[in-house]
C-alpha cells in the first residue's frame, strides 16, 4: 500500500482502504484487490490525495460511500467531499453514481492541512472535517470552511439545524470554527457527540467535542507554539474561545480516532483510541462512565511506524494503517 490514509469496515467484514495517491482497494480474506474504478480525480499535492472513506450505515441496501479528498480547481487545490455506490464484482469493482456534495470554493496551491476525515451521525446527517489549508487566519472566518468542521445532510443539502444557517456573512456547511488541522473523528456512543483529534503546531494536540457554533480557539489561543519558538496568539486561554477537553505537549501528531466497542479487548470498551504519526504510537485514552478523559496509555510505540488510522473490526480485532510509501496494514488481536 501507497501510504494508506483512511479505513472502514464494510458489513461482511471486508475494509475498504483508500491510498493517497487516488486509489481505493478492497481487503477480503485475506487478499487486497486491484484499485476500485471510478474514483474522483484527486490533486496529489503535499499532504493531499485521497483522504478519509466511510461505509454509509445502511450500506447494505444503499450499497453507499463517501470519500474525502483533495480535488483540483481554480487556484490549486481544495477539500472536497462525494458519495457514490460501491459495486463489488470479483474481476473488477467499481464506483457509480459519483456525486459531489462538498468542495471547498477559496482552492490554493498550499500543500498542507486538507483534514480530512468524514462522520455520519445517528441522524444520518455527515460531519466532515477541513484544515485551514497553511492559512491560519482562516479558521476564524465563519464565511470560510476552511479550518473548520462541518455538517451537511447525505444528499449534499445543508440541515436546517446548522449554527449559521440564515447568515448572509457565515457559510451554511460550518458546525464549529477555530481547528488547525483535524484528522480524527468520531461519533461517540457513550456521550452521543462527534468527538475530534486535531493537529497542533510545535505542541498543542488536542481532543474537542466541537459544539454547535462553537470557537476553539486556533490560532487565537493554543497549547502550542509556533514552529519558530514564539507564543501562538494570546497563550493557552481567553473569553469566547473553548479549552480542550485533552491535549498533548510535545506534539505526538495524532491522525485517525475511534471509540472501542468490540469484545476482544473488554477492558477498553467506551475508550478512545488515537494513532499518532511523529510518535509512532497508538494512544488508548481511558474515560470513566460519564465519557470524560482520565488518563493515557500509549501502545506500540516506534514498533510500526507512522500510524495514519485506527479501526475496529467486526470481530473486536485493531486494525491500524501505517503512513509510509510501503504502507502496512497491521491487525492488533489478543494473544492466544
Amino acid at each position: 500500500l501507497e501510504h494508506p490514509w483512511g479505513i472502514d469496515f464494510l458489513p461482511d467484514g471486508a475494509a475498504l482502504i483508500t491510498e493517497r495517491p487516488g486509489r481505493l482497494r478492497i481487503f477480503a480474506n485475506g487478499t487486497l484487490s486491484e484499485p476500485v474504478a471510478g474514483v474522483p480525480e484527486v490533486a496529489v499535492l503535499g499532504q493531499g490525495g485521497l483522504l478519509d472513506v466511510l461505509a454509509a450505515s445502511d450500506f447494505e441496501t444503499s450499497e453507499m460511500i463517501f470519500l474525502t479528498f483533495s480535488e483540483a480547481g481554480s487556484g490549486g487545490a481544495g477539500t472536497a467531499v462525494a458519495s457514490a455506490r460501491l459495486m463489488r464484482e470479483d474481476d473488477a469493482s467499481r464506483l457509480e453514481d459519483v456525486t459531489r456534495l462538498f468542495s471547498l470554493e477559496l482552492k490554493t496551491r498550499v500543500g498542507r492541512h486538507f483534514g480530512s476525515r468524514i462522520v455520519e451521525a445517528p441522524d444520518g446527517t455527515l460531519f466532515f472535517t477541513i484544515g485551514d489549508r497553511g492559512q491560519m487566519e482562516r479558521a476564524q472566518d465563519i464565511a470560510d470552511p476552511a479550518g473548520s468542521v462541518l455538517r451537511i445532510n447525505r444528499d449534499g443539502s445543508i440541515p436546517p439545524d446548522n449554527p449559521f444557517v440564515g447568515r448572509e456573512d457565515a457559510a451554511p456547511e460550518i458546525w464549529s470554527i477555530g481547528h488547525r488541522n483535524i484528522q480524527g473523528a468520531v461519533f461517540d456512543p457513550v456521550t452521543k457527540a462527534l468527538w475530534t483529534a486535531e493537529h497542533g503546531a510545535r505542541g498543542g494536540d488536542e481532543v474537542n467535542r466541537p459544539e454547535a457554533g462553537k470557537n476553539y480557539g486556533w490560532p487565537v489561543i493554543a497549547y502550542g507554539r509556533h514552529y519558530s519558538g514564539l507564543r501562538i496568539g494570546r497563550g493557552t486561554q481567553a473569553p469566547g474561545y473553548e479549552q480542550p477537553l485533552y491535549y498533548w505537549d510535545p506534539s505526538i501528531a495524532p491522525s485517525g480516532m475511534t471509540v472501542y466497542e468490540g469484545s476482544m479487548f473488554p477492558e477498553w470498551q467506551g475508550d478512545f483510541l488515537v494513532a499518532a504519526l511523529k510518535f509512532e504510537l497508538l494512544a488508548r485514552l481511558e474515560r470513566d462512565g460519564t465519557g470524560q478523559i482520565t488518563r493515557e496509555d500509549r501502545l506500540f510505540e516506534g514498533a510500526f511506524g507512522r500510524l495514519r488510522d485506527v479501526e475496529v473490526a467486526p470481530d473486536g480485532a485493531v486494525w491500524l494503517l501505517t503512513d509510509a510509501s510501503d504502507g502496512k496494514i497491521i491487525r492488533v488481536s489478543r494473544a492466544k
